[in-house]
């Protein structure tokens, strides 16, 4: 039962994969990765990267990647309840941010894990703030 759900799992990671970049195609976008800033802190000599939500991406979209991410990705989202460390700011991007670099961590780091339909990119500077720790969520 274990290896079913799994694969299922894939398949739909692969299908969110997929549509976002036969629909970023169709509508006649580029479809590139990019190594995008963000606010947040520097990594220094680490290293390291984050997968967050892209700006200007639709609010439906971005919704509905969270929605998965928290859902049927699994992704660990209980820090961005209310109460939680990462809840501020209460918007879309920011929620959708870490749950987004909770799925990728949670994925070894694999690009593929950082597509969300086209919604997220990856970023290497530190998204974290305050006592909302993104590298923790490794």
């Amino acid at each position: 039962m274990g290896t079913k759900i799994w694969v299922l799992e894939i398949l739909l990671l692969l299908q969110h994969f997929f549509v976002g970049e036969v629909t970023a195609a169709a509508a006649g976008v580029p479809v590139t990765r990019t190594w995008t800033p963000s606010e947040g802190n520097a990594t220094g000599a680490e290293g390291g990267s984050w997968c967050v939500a892209k700006p200007g991406v639709s609010q439906i979209d971005l919704q509905n990647a969270l929605d998965w991410a928290c859902g049927l990705g699994k992704a660990d989202c209980r820090a961005i309840q209310k109460g939680g460390p990462c809840y501020q700011p209460d918007t879309l991007l920011s929620h959708a941010s870490y749950a987004f670099n909770r799925f990728y961590k949670q994925n070894a780091n694999s690009d593929m894990a950082c597509n969300f339909g086209g919604s997220a990119t990856l970023t290497n500077k530190d998204p974290s703030y305050g006592k909302c720790d993104y590298s923790a969520s490794s």
